[in-house]
């Protein structure tokens, strides 16, 4: 359970921040339902970019903002989905992703951070007039974690580690007030680890939000990524539709709690876990470096409910990095339109995908050829970030393989998309889930310290995951306390 006691000395300087700064607080309801949140609020954001340093943009972490980040109305509409052609996926069956470019800082790891410093700052538990907010991440989330930091009145640090791509680093030096770079890529995150260690047992002014082990994670994702899923698939869905699963990148694995969510709504679904195959830790105890930048790994994180997950899949990096420059070279994109028949209105929202979303996009790919899938049956998945954060990576592969040609192109496709199998994936028996599962003591009891009383609740207790999710009424009570008492809701015209 997230820890939702009050420090009322802290609490009173986090309430004079607020009052100082005019922060607003949203509420995880707000986030769901943008319908909620105040007129007066929604009034004032058609002035405010979307990256802008502006607290009132907390209110535009959600699923189902105005797709611009510039101008616009200020209104939420629909959910941020598109929904990928067979011509393009070499399957018949419907796979949607939702969209993460339309959130603050382009990623939806805005949210999860939001999920993870918001009860702590309206409990007191973290002192805004003391407390420095450290980020751990394999890039995305530290991102998220120092603008939510910024808007909140926080001071922030952010670990990441040095091969993340040249634009992470670039953006975090103008927001962070420290950027610390790990050594390795994504899946060094034994060294991410080491060093927020160090910073916990070395000075007492920190206060760590890993993403891995924050409950605050699962949480915002199941109320808020989840719900925002099972709308996009009931929109589309018809009389004859069903939704066949999900598949996410494990990551920080806050994603897949929105599996679990539709899970609950869908009875006969299936989710699965995505992993580089380069680093195969959950399909065979493996390690290894990868590039798919974002879904940090050699762990199973804390936050994983494991014994929920029905398959794992492996995807070789390769693909990920080839199509993402498929998708982005004018060539490329001619031949998607001209050889396979992909409308161009489909490519241009090719974009949309970033490296580590055109891995969730393969996995579903795998799971939809392995359960025989039919038109009839509903895949979903989330871009994390856009195209947009990789055109250093986009470059690079330019300079490796240089200039692209149709001939490049159809390769492209043919090697990394159309020929997609199901080896490196498979389907959990029970006995399965708690080898993975197990992992986690090595990791979590042996060097981080955690209980392994509670290693066993997670998965022998049935209300220890359901009593996570049960805290947003909780959570979004505190909030609205919190506004109360600063004043500034009230105050506003």
């Amino acid at each position: 359970m997230i820890d939702l006691s009050v420090n009322r000395k802290n609490l009173e300087h986090a309430i004079a921040r607020a009052r100082e700064r005019g922060i607003i607080i949203p509420t995880i309801a707000q986030m769901q339902n943008p319908d909620l949140i105040p007129e007066k609020i929604k009034a004032r954001l058609p002035e405010i970019g979307l990256w802008d340093f502006d607290s009132l943009n907390l209110f535009r972490i959600s699923w189902r903002n105005n797709p611009r980040e510039k101008g616009g109305d200020g209104k939420f509409g629909g959910v941020n989905f598109i929904e990928l052609p067979p011509a393009l996926t070499g399957v018949p069956a419907r796979i949607i992703v939702m969209v993460g470019k339309w959130f603050p800082t382009g990623c939806h790891k805005v949210g999860a951070s939001f999920g993870c410093l918001a009860p702590r700052l309206v409990t007191g538990q973290f002192d805004p007039a003391y407390h420095k907010a450290v980020w751990p991440s394999t890039g995305n989330y530290c991102r998220g974690g120092a603008f939510n930091s910024k808007l909140l009145g926080c001071d922030s640090i952010a670990i990441l580690p040095a091969e993340m791509s040249r634009e992470r680093f670039e953006w975090l030096q103008t927001v962070a007030g420290e950027v610390i770079a790990t050594p390795g890529c994504e899946s060094n995150v034994k060294e991410i680890f080491d060093k927020t260690w160090e910073l916990k047992t070395t000075r007492e002014d920190v206060v760590i939000f890993n993403q891995f082990e924050e409950m605050g994670n699962p949480l915002w994702h199941y109320h808020v990524t989840g719900k925002a899923i099972y709308d996009a698939v009931e929109s589309i869905r018809g009389e004859r539709g069903r939704f066949a699963g999900a598949c996410f990148t494990s990551g920080s694995a806050g994603t897949m709690s929105a599996g679990d969510y539709l899970k609950e709504q869908y009875p006969l679904s299936k989710l699965g876990v995505g992993e580089a195959l380069q680093c195969p830790t959950l399909l065979n105890n493996g390690f290894g470096g990868h590039r798919i930048e974002g879904i940090g790994d050699k762990h199973v994180p804390w936050v994983h409910n494991v014994k929920n997950t029905d398959f794992v899949v492996a995807i070789d990096d390769e693909d990920s990095q080839q199509l993402i420059r498929l998708f982005t070279e004018p060539i490329g994109q001619k031949y998607l339109i001209e050889e396979l028949g992909v409308t161009p209105e489909c490519v241009e929202q090719l974009s949309l995908l970033g490296i580590s979303g055109i891995a969730n996009v393969l996995c579903c790919i795998k799971m939809a050829k392995y359960l025989e899938a039919t038109e009839d049956d509903i895949f979903a998945t989330v871009a994390t970030d856009s195209a947009v954060m990789y055109g250093s990576r986009v470059e690079e592969l330019a300079e490796q393989d240089g200039p692209y040609s149709p001939t490049k192109a159809a390769a492209a496709y043919w090697a990394h998309m159309g020929a997609v199998r199901t080896d490196n994936m498979q389907e959990l028996t029970y006995a399965d889930r708690k080898r993975v599962h197990n992992l986690k003591y090595y990791t979590w009891v042996e060097q981080q310290g955690r209980d392994v009383e509670e290693l066993n609740a997670q998965w022998y207790d049935p209300d220890y995951w359901k009593g996570i999710h049960g805290q947003k009424e909780q959570v979004d009570a505190l909030i609205e306390a919190f506004n109360a008492e600063t004043g500034v809701l009230d105050s506003l015209e």
